[in-house]
C-alpha cells in the first residue's frame, strides 16, 4: 500500500500536473494541502475519471485539504482539528481508507513571527498534539500525514542565515515536532533515511530549485502499527522541476500487506 503527501499549492491550477504525478506514481492514498478553492470548485469529477474517490475541506483563496483514495471513496470522520471551534481556516481532514485512519493536515506557516501568526500556529500545533495523543493511544493504525510547515533538524534546510528569523526553524516549533515523535510516531521518512539530506519544497525565490536550496516540511508519521509495516520512503523531487509545478515535490511511503 501506497501513501503520499502532496502540497498541491492550488489543485485547479496544478490539476495537469497532479493527474501526471498519480497515473505515473498510483498511489493508493494521497493527502493534499493548499486546494486554494472553495468545496464546489473541487475537481471531483475528474480524479473520478482518473480512478480517485475523494473527500475534502476547501477554503477560498488560502488553505484546503483533501483525501484521494485509488478505486474507493474515503470514509469521513473528522474534517476540522478539534480544541477550538470559532477556527475557521480548513487545515485538517481525516477518513478511513482500506482499514487505515488517515489524517490529512496542513499546519500554519506562522510567519512573520513574532505576532499573531506565530501565536496562531503554536495554539493550533497545542491542539495537533492533543488530537495526536488520542489517535495513537487509540491503538488503531494511523498515519499522520502532511504538510507541518516545520523544519525538525537543522540538517533539514540547506546552508542559509535567509530562514533565521522564519517561523519554520524557530525552537518552539521544532519542540513541537519533537513533543509528537515523543508521543511514539515514527518519521518515516528519516526512518527509512536517517543520515541523508532531504528536502520535499523548494521555493519559487532565488533559484531555490536551481541551487537545491531545500527544506523538509512535509511529514508522513506512524503508528506503531504501521512503521512495522514500513518497507520504503522516497521524495519523488523530479516533479518539482516540472513546468508549472507546485514548490513541493510528493513524498510517499510503501507499506507492507
Amino acid at each position: 500500500m501506497k501513501l503520499a503527501t502532496f502540497n498541491i499549492n492550488n489543485i485547479n491550477r496544478r490539476l495537469p500536473n497532479l493527474l501526471a504525478w498519480l497515473e505515473s506514481a498510483t498511489p493508493d492514498v494521497v493527502c493534499l494541502q493548499e486546494l486554494k478553492c472553495v468545496d464546489a470548485d473541487f475537481p471531483r469529477g475528474t480524479l473520478e475519471e482518473a480512478g480517485y474517490g475523494a473527500v475534502w475541506k476547501g477554503q477560498a483563496t488560502w488553505n484546503g485539504v483533501a483525501i484521494l483514495a485509488r478505486g474507493a471513496t474515503p470514509v469521513l470522520t473528522r474534517n476540522a482539528l478539534p480544541g477550538d471551534s470559532s477556527d475557521k481556516q480548513s487545515r485538517y481532514i481525516e477518513a478511513a481508507v482500506e482499514g487505515i485512519l488517515v489524517a490529512c493536515l496542513y499546519a500554519p506557516n506562522g510567519n512573520p513571527q513574532p505576532g499573531p501568526k506565530f501565536d496562531y500556529k503554536l495554539e493550533w500545533s497545542e491542539r495537533l498534539i492533543a488530537h495526536a495523543a488520542e489517535l495513537f493511544d487509540s491503538g488503531l493504525p494511523v498515519a499522520l500525514i502532511g504538510d507541518y510547515n516545520i523544519v525538525p533538524e537543522p540538517r533539514d534546510i540547506y546552508a542559509s542565515k535567509s530562514y533565521d528569523d522564519n517561523a519554520l526553524v524557530q525552537p518552539e516549533s521544532r519542540e513541537v515536532f519533537a513533543r509528537l515523535l515523543a508521543q511514539g510516531w515514527t518519521d518515516a521518512l528519516r526512518k527509512k533515511h536517517p543520515d541523508e539530506v532531504i528536502y520535499t519544497f523548494w521555493d519559487y525565490m532565488r533559484k531555490r530549485w536551481e541551487r537545491n536550496g531545500g527544506l523538509r516540511l512535509d511529514h508522513l508519521l506512524l503508528s506503531k502499527k504501521l512503521a512495522r509495516r514500513l518497507k520504503a520512503a522516497e521524495v519523488d523531487r523530479e516533479v518539482r522541476g516540472e513546468e508549472g509545478a507546485s514548490d513541493h515535490a510528493p513524498v510517499w511511503i510503501e507499506l507492507k500487506d
